[in-house]
């Protein structure tokens, strides 16, 4: 985690952190800690538009220059080593920060920022049921290709069955996924 510290701040100006606040269990909220993967000026006012169209299911399937069907931004929002880092899923390394501190788990439905749960379908609350994780159901199937209800849909199968067999084999899909890049944005 020092050496992507040093490569992100040495590739763009600005913190080599991204933290913003995240709703966790029971809507309870939290800050979440990612490696820095966009130019710092970067402004969220698209972002969040696009993001509310998302979760309430109003977007096509057409990416154009964006990176996945459920990210935002362009691709030249991203910096070189951003690129990477999200390919490999490394710019996710210091939520185990928020693991630690039990804001978060190793697995769960991720973590969605305040502006996207405020368009949440009723239904859709059940994913805070339980911690968020690094990774879940909806990770290992299609991460950044799906829509929101279809993540929705894996994030309530996992709260609702949740074991640890379950467990084990969402985190070795993921390592499954990571190393192929699959669905990475």
């Amino acid at each position: 985690m020092l050496l992507i510290t040093l490569v992100v701040m040495l590739d763009s100006p600005g913190s080599p952190f991204f933290v913003q606040e995240r709703v966790g269990k029971d809507g309870r909220r939290f800050r979440m800690i990612k490696f820095r993967t966009m130019r710092c000026d970067h402004s969220d006012q698209e972002d969040r538009i696009f993001m509310q169209a998302y979760v309430r299911g109003e977007l096509n399937g057409d990416i154009g220059e964006r990176d996945a069907l459920n990210k935002p931004m362009k691709k030249g929002e991203i910096t070189r080593v951003g690129r990477f880092l999200r390919k490999a899923s490394l710019d996710e390394l210091p939520q185990l920060i928020n693991i630690f501190k039990g804001e978060m788990s190793l697995v769960g439905p991720r973590p969605n920022v305040p502006w996207e749960v405020e368009f949440y379908s009723d239904w859709h609350h059940e994913r805070l049921n339980v911690l968020p994780g690094l990774t879940g159901l909806a990770q290992i199937h299609g991460r950044s290709t799906i829509s929101f209800d279809e993540i929705a849909n894996y994030d309530i199968h996992y709260v609702r069955n949740a074991n640890l067999r379950m467990d084990i084999a969402i985190l070795l899909r993921t390592a499954g996924s990571v190393f192929t890049g699959n669905g990475a944005g």
